[in-house]
């Protein structure tokens, strides 16, 4: 499976790693290492996490890290990785 990382997802996860960095760059890089070995292990069994609490559909899923949410949707042989979110309403 490919991995596709949409617009919104760069845009918020960008911001959320330069407010980490303003207090402590290595904790920001640590926090994008750890995420991005979490995300890349997402194909291999992309249906152990959570449906997705925001959309009523069972491709559409929800990674939890560090009390984030990732929300991804598989799609054939894709992995659209689209949403970022803490404390906000809706991922996007």
């Amino acid at each position: 499976m490919r991995i596709i990382f949409k617009d919104t997802f760069i845009y918020r996860l960008e911001n959320q790693l330069e407010f980490i960095a303003r207090n402590n760059p290595a904790n920001s890089r640590n926090f994008k290492n750890e995420l991005f070995n979490l995300i890349k292990a997402i194909p291999s069994n992309p249906r152990k996490h959570r449906k997705s609490i925001w959309y009523d559909d069972v491709d559409i899923r929800d990674l939890i890290f560090k009390g984030y949410t990732v929300v991804f949707r598989i799609n054939n042989n894709t992995i659209e990785i689209f949403g970022f979110v803490k404390f906000q309403e809706t991922p996007l």
